[in-house]
Formats: structure tokens, sequence, C-alpha cells
């Protein structure tokens, strides 16, 4: 298997699980300005979406999207116990996770990032987080992991999201849960890795 990825981009998320699910994989990092692969390629080509995490699966199949890549990532180490199997609520409950993270966390960062971004944009944005972060410093205030005791491909996402943090300047500190979390998440061996990679740790 292939990732298609950018530095720090939301394909950290499928990176992580690469690596926690013990998975034999290559990178091959994207640049999302001009669209060329580290090898030359145009990954418009590639994947006409234009932007990342993707993962050429080696049979002829490119999957995108990273809440439907780390599920099925997750779903070919069941043994690894990264997501819990498909029609209990468990796994309903993780899915309610990356959803969540996607629609509300990932899409309020979003504007943040975007030099074209009116100021009533982002203020609009930095409004939401400061509304939707609390729910996500709640769940993690009596549990180490979002779901419980064990790391699902969903902390892998919202890892990943919060880690932009620092980079726009949205103050966590509000939500100590949130600080000890980076840190807990971070400390993984996968997740060091992965970001090691990727040059993000320099």
């Amino acid at each position: 298997m292939k990732l298609y990825f950018s530095p720090g981009a939301c394909s950290l998320s499928p990176h992580i699980v690469l690596r926690e699910g013990g998975f034999d994989f290559s990178l091959e990092k994207v640049n999302l300005r001009t669209r060329q692969t580290a090898s030359g390629a145009d990954y418009s080509t590639i994947n006409p979406k234009g932007y990342v995490p993707a993962l050429d699966l080696g049979n002829g199949e490119l999957l995108t999207e990273g809440p439907a890549i780390v599920q099925y990532l997750a779903d070919q180490v069941p043994e690894r116990r990264l997501a819990p199997p498909c029609g209990t609520l468990e796994r309903a409950r993780v899915q309610e996770w990356l959803t969540f993270i996607g629609t509300e966390l990932h899409k309020s960062f979003s504007p943040l990032f975007n030099p074209a971004a009116t100021d009533d944009t982002k203020e609009a944005a930095r409004a939401n987080l400061a509304r939707r972060l609390p729910l996500a410093a709640q769940a993690l205030e009596t549990r180490p992991f979002l779901t419980g005791d064990t790391f699902t491909v969903a902390d892998a996402y919202l890892f990943t999201v919060l880690t932009w943090s620092r980079l726009v300047k949205v103050d966590l500190s509000s939500w100590p849960s949130l600080g000890a979390y980076l840190e807990r998440v971070g400390a993984r061996a996968s997740v060091q890795a992965a970001m090691e990679a990727e040059g993000l740790n320099r």
C-alpha cells in the first residue's frame, strides 16, 4: 500500500493508523499547491479530488477520505482493536466521533489555514471551535481515549486535528484534558514514528 500525504495535514491520521496496524506501506509526499508528488507525478491524475489522503491499495484500487481509509484499515487487522466490529453500537460510537471531528472540528479549522478567508469567516470558525472543543474535552475528562480505555481510529483523527491548534493559534488552555490528551497520544510509538517520517518533530 502507498499513502499519499502532506506533512501535518489530515493524512497524518491514516498514517498513524497504518503504523498502529503494523501494515507494510510506503509514503509519497504531495505538494498541495502544485499538485505534484515527490516522484514528479501529477497528483490530480491519481486522485481527481486533489487533496490528501489517498491510499493506493496496491491492487488497482484507490481509497480516499480519511474516515473511510482508517475504518478500512482497522477492519483488516481486527486483532489490533483499532475499531470495534461493524454493526455494533461501539462501532457506531467511533463513527459518531469520526463524523463530529470531520464536520465540526476539521471543517472549522480549515478556514484558519486559508489566506483567502475573510476575517469574518475566520472569526466564525474560531467561535464554532469554542463551542465544539468542550464536547471533546468533556469526554476526555473521564477516560484516556474518546470511546474508553482503548485507542481507536477516532483518536488518530482527533489528535491530528488538535495539533493544528498550535499552527493557527487556537488556545487549548481552557480545556486541560485536551492538552493532556495531546501529550498522551503524542507519546505513542506509532505517532512518534509518523511525525518523524513527516518531518514534524524538528
